[in-house]
This record gives C-alpha cells, structure tokens and sequence, in this order.
C-alpha cells in the first residue's frame, strides 16, 4: 500500500470533523508519522511545481508562436494557446493546493515536536531534540517562503495569459496579434522570473528533503 493520501482526499474520506486528527491517526495505524508525510507532501508539491514550470514554458512557447505568425489559419493556433493556457491554470491550482497541504501538516508536526519536548526526563536530549526543532523549523521557513514567493508571481501571469486570450477570442486577426506583440516582450520577462523562482523553490524543496531524510517505506 503507497504510504501516501493526499490531505484533502483523506478529510473527504474521513469527514471535515477532527479531520486532521483523524488522517493522522489513520497513517499511524500504518507506521507513518507526521514526518513522514510531510516528506511526502513536500515531494509532490515539488513535482507539482516541475509539471506546473514545463506548463508555463508550453504556454509561453504557444504565445510566441501565435505573434510571429503571418497568414494561413488563425483558429487552429489560438485554440492551441487557449488549451495551454487552461492546463497553466490547472496546473498553478494544483500547485497552490500542495502548499496548502505542506504547510498543515508542516504546522501539525512543529506543534506536536515542541508540545513533547516537554515530555523528556534527560535534559541533554531535550536540548538536542529542541535544535534539531529549530534547525528543522528554519529550514522550513525558508523552503514556504520559496513556495510562496512563486506562487504569488503565478497569478499575474496567469491574469496576463488570460487577458490576451480574452482578447484574442473576440480579435482573432493580424492586427489584433500585432498589436499584442508590444506586450508580448514583458510577459516574456515576467515568466522567466516566475521560472526563476520556481527553480529556487524546487531547490529548496530538495534542500528540506535531504535535511528531513526519506521516510523508511
């Protein structure tokens, strides 16, 4: 059995009350604790993150297309611009829904690591335990602030892709596209900076990853 069921499915199987209670206790039936599952949800938000990049650069790739072209049938390429577009939209979704899922059970774990670091009778350990917390704690902060700092360049590309689909469903002409060349070069700048910083974020995500360890399967 795969250790790993995505947040808001596992709340749907089990109920919206005490879901988050619930899910974890499921998966610790199972050996999984809440380590483990963030690993797992930092691994798919990561993956996310990947398909959701490659998205972006079809999408952009198809804009270009569309402005250089001259002549012969305009319908074809736009509705090939508009499919790609609504995949980046489905794509940024899905991405924005792993970091939703990162940062709960994120939050749970550091909750429940503090909460029992009252529970050691060694002192020596206690404060071993709590700077791992802290190291952990930061590495995390700095692993969200990637995810979000990404996230919030996404939507004004993505509200930039659709304006000028918008426009082009109801202009599809040479001289609606050519009039849309002018702007064509800052959404070109604006989506290599959102790559950029998906690229950071995928790296912080490695970075946590290799500090957190592998769950054991």
């Amino acid at each position: 059995m795969h250790r790993h069921i995505t947040l808001g499915f596992a709340c749907l199987c089990l109920g919206l009350t005490g879901c988050n209670k619930a899910y974890y206790s499921m998966w610790e039936k199972f050996g999984y604790e809440k380590r483990h599952l963030l690993v797992s949800e930092v691994e798919d938000a990561k993956t996310s993150q990947e398909k959701a990049k490659e998205q972006f650069k079809t999408t952009l790739q198809r804009f270009t297309e569309l402005t250089k072209f001259e002549g012969g049938e305009l319908q074809a390429k736009y509705e090939k611009l508009n499919a790609e577009y609504q995949r980046s939209k489905s794509r940024a979704e899905a991405v924005s829904a792993h970091i939703k899922d990162v940062d709960t059970v994120a939050q749970d774990m550091f909750k429940e690591w503090k909460q029992e670091l009252q529970q050691y009778e060694n002192a020596e350990l206690r404060s071993k335990s709590e700077q791992q917390l802290n190291q952990s704690r930061q590495r995390y902060d700095e692993l969200i602030s990637a995810m979000r700092r990404a996230e919030t360049k996404r939507q004004p590309v993505l509200k930039a892709f659709g304006d000028q689909v918008l426009f082009l469903k109801h202009n599809l002409n040479a001289q609606a596209i050519a009039s849309l060349r002018g702007e064509f070069t800052e959404i070109g700048d604006d989506v290599a900076a959102l790559i950029r910083d998906m690229e950071r974020s995928i790296a912080e995500a490695d970075a946590f990853l290799q500090t957190v360890g592998a769950p054991a399967d």
